[in-house]
């Protein structure tokens, strides 16, 4: 379906958090998504995603995750520097500042006039993977997909060291986790502890596994696997309309 897209502010800890959102252009009540982005942050490849996602039928909304460290606006670029960069940002974020935003984009939606009540989900990708993980502890999140999600066993996420494995049983909802098994970044041994952390804490989960390296959904990088994109978006969507409602 055809959909709308725009900027909207947000205020959070006297920083402004521009967040974008896509939404169905038809009238009507969809569930709400919180998209995290990769370091790199809202450039071309996560705006497509996110579109793509809304013409699905999800009002997407999309935060800067580093409002608090760079200009508003500002995307950085995917090669050495920009790694370095986004990184840094990274590096330099407080956790507790991650969920607080986080937050504050799923209260934005529970007040959106076009969410379905009561219907909110989360997406990320690569560091936005376990920011996405860590939403699903919030009683509202329903639904959690978190496309190869970096730092969870270890902790990795920002300034300090990141609770969220000790956390798995705070999660409620349903969660589908999506891995590629050619990334460095989330090897054979991390992908056990989190299958099997999830497992120990009896929560509703799946588990899907590519021959794929890491950000192979990012279709502007070297590292792209369209038919492991395709199969994966394919999953996202089920999983979605299995476990999140429209109201048209």
């Amino acid at each position: 379906m055809q959909i709308i897209k725009r900027n909207v502010e947000l205020r959070v800890d006297d920083s402004l958090m521009r967040v974008y959102v896509a939404s169905p252009k038809p009238t009507g009540l969809y569930p709400g998504i919180l998209f995290l982005s990769d370091i790199y942050q809202l450039g071309g490849a996560m705006i497509r995603l996110a579109n793509y996602l809304a013409g699905c039928g999800y009002v997407v909304a999309a935060p800067e995750i580093f409002h608090r460290t760079e200009p508003v606006g500002l995307v950085i670029e995917p090669d050495d520097l920009g790694r370095m960069r986004g990184n840094d940002n990274a590096r330099r974020t407080l956790v507790a500042d991650y969920d607080t935003d986080c937050r504050a984009v799923i209260e934005f939606l529970k007040k959106e006039s076009s969410v379905s009540p009561g219907q909110i989900g989360t997406l990320g990708f690569c560091i936005g993977g376990h920011l996405a993980f860590r939403a699903a502890f919030l009683d509202e999140v329903k639904a959690t997909v978190c496309c190869y999600p970096t730092g969870i066993p270890s902790g990795k996420l920002g300034k300090g060291v990141a609770d969220t494995i000790e956390r798995v049983s705070e999660i409620k909802g349903e969660m589908l986790i999506v891995l590629g098994t050619l990334d460095p970044h989330i090897p054979e041994n991390d992908r056990q502890t989190l299958t099997k952390a999830l497992e120990n804490a009896r929560v509703s989960h799946k588990t899907f596994l590519y021959e794929a390296e890491h950000t192979f959904m990012r279709d502007d990088g070297y590292r792209y696997d369209s038919a492991a994109a395709t199969s994966a978006w394919s999953e996202i969507v089920a999983f979605y309309l299995s476990h999140l409602s429209s109201q048209n």
